[in-house]
């Protein structure tokens, strides 16, 4: 009888801790944008994962991370339910279909990546109508250069950052936007960028935000989410994270290309 209860034990523990394994929290990525979020060819890594892997874990969920072929991609994905959460700027029309945090997870300047070879002058947005730039799939830097862009049609689509960075080296193209950080840590690396040049003034701060799509169960966890989201940002959390994520990427492009 011993030996039955013992067994009706285990496998009600097994079906509990199933059930409780179970919750997944599904986060879109596009690893292109170093510090922030890259691949390393096996796995995602960088500030983004890391910050959604450590506040979903002490909220008891597990992460599942789903890497789609650009950035618009995951957008469409989280506003269709189809995934849970996307680290992104907050604009008007993404808080149609998702709900951004109210803590920001980090402030990011934009700026402009110029090749010195070809100067451009930029004192206002619409200054960058005379000229051809590049963006990925998917990215937005603010309701006046959304509308610029629109107007003038100057903008070539792609769907990575190396690319686009090899456009403006060669010359095809005349600017990129891109979050200075992660623009820095391209050109240090990039062979022929030695005349890419941010200006210094910047296009637009902003701040990367923590977005749960309106479809997904999460979105009742909000405040929960925020109220976490604070205690790292209090703790030291994410600026160690972005330190670590910094050293860690400039350690692997430093790598011989047989040891990675």
């Amino acid at each position: 009888m011993n030996v039955v209860r013992r067994l009706l034990w285990l496998m009600l523990a097994l079906v509990t801790g199933h059930a409780l394994s179970a919750e997944k929290v599904r986060y879109c990525d596009y690893p292109v944008y170093p510090p922030i979020s890259w691949s390393d060819g096996k796995q995602v890594r960088g500030l983004a994962p890391s910050v959604v892997k450590k506040l979903f874990g002490e909220l008891g969920y597990e992460v599942e991370v789903v890497v789609l072929g650009n950035w618009k991609r995951c957008l469409l994905d989280a506003a269709e339910g189809r995934v849970d959460v996307v680290l992104a700027y907050s604009t008007a029309q993404r808080e149609q279909s998702m709900l951004f945090s109210t803590v920001p997870v980090l402030r990011e300047e934009v700026a402009l990546f110029i090749n010195r070879q070809h100067p451009v002058k930029f004192e206002q947005v619409q200054d960058l109508a005379n000229y051809r730039g590049g963006l990925l799939f998917g990215e937005s830097y603010g309701v006046e250069f959304d509308r610029m862009v629109a107007q003038n049609n100057n903008i070539e689509w792609v769907a990575g950052s190396r690319q686009n960075f090899g456009k403006l080296i060669r010359g095809r193209i005349d600017f990129i936007t891109q979050e200075r950080r992660t623009g820095q840590l391209y050109v240090e690396n990039l062979p022929g960028a030695q005349d890419i040049v941010a200006l210094p003034k910047a296009l637009s701060v902003d701040y990367l935000r923590l977005a749960v799509s309106r479809r997904s169960p999460l979105a009742k966890r909000m405040p929960q989410i925020d109220a976490q989201l604070q205690r790292m940002v209090d703790a030291g959390d994410i600026e160690r994270l972005l330190n670590e994520s910094e050293v860690t990427y400039r350690d692997m492009i430093n790598l011989p290309a047989d040891a990675q």
